[in-house]
């Protein structure tokens, strides 16, 4: 009788310790921070996004050109600026932003918007633009299989994007 109810004990507690865990998300989120060192804790700003694949699709099968995109993947990209700066002669106070971008032959709108807690660019609002503003694009011949950007440089600093062969280059200033 005892080894019945044991048995049957550790029968009911496999089902009751059991979780449904959602497997791992296919455009996984990263951050890019300036200072991007680690070990800094005082940030300028950050910027979270998701970062998608290309598995054997070209950039401009995922993203089209012409239309607003949530430069990632899931969330709309944020940005978090902890001191103020400026973009393109536009400053940017402390605060949450979303970023968009629009692509174009050779060309790139970078999109600073003040809405926040967005999914993708569905409920993205112009109206609600801070900055809007085009920089160039150059293709070059390394290809990134992954969604990257990252931030380089010192008072001036640089945010670069960069997927398959295609790389832009977003200047800020931190005041």
């Amino acid at each position: 009788m005892k080894n019945v109810m044991f048995t049957l004990l550790m029968f009911t507690l496999t089902f009751t310790q059991a979780q449904n865990f959602r497997g791992l998300d296919k455009s996984p989120m990263d951050k890019a921070s300036f200072p991007p060192s680690y070990r800094i804790s005082d940030k300028v700003v950050v910027i979270t996004y998701s970062r998608p694949q290309l598995k054997g699709r070209a950039f401009a099968d995922i993203v089209t050109f012409g239309k607003i995109w949530r430069t990632g993947a899931n969330e709309a990209t944020e940005l978090r600026v902890f001191k103020p700066i400026s973009i393109n002669e536009t400053e940017i106070p402390v605060g949450t932003y979303s970023v968009f971008t629009i692509f174009k032959t050779g060309k790139m709108t970078f999109i600073v918007n003040k809405a926040t807690n967005l999914w993708g660019a569905y409920a993205y609002d112009k109206s609600q633009d801070l900055l809007r503003f085009e920089v160039s694009t150059t293709t070059v011949a390394d290809n990134l299989e992954v969604f990257s950007m990252v931030f380089s440089g010192d008072d001036t600093l640089n945010l670069h994007l960069g997927w398959e062969n295609l790389r832009a280059k977003v200047p800020f200033e931190v005041l």
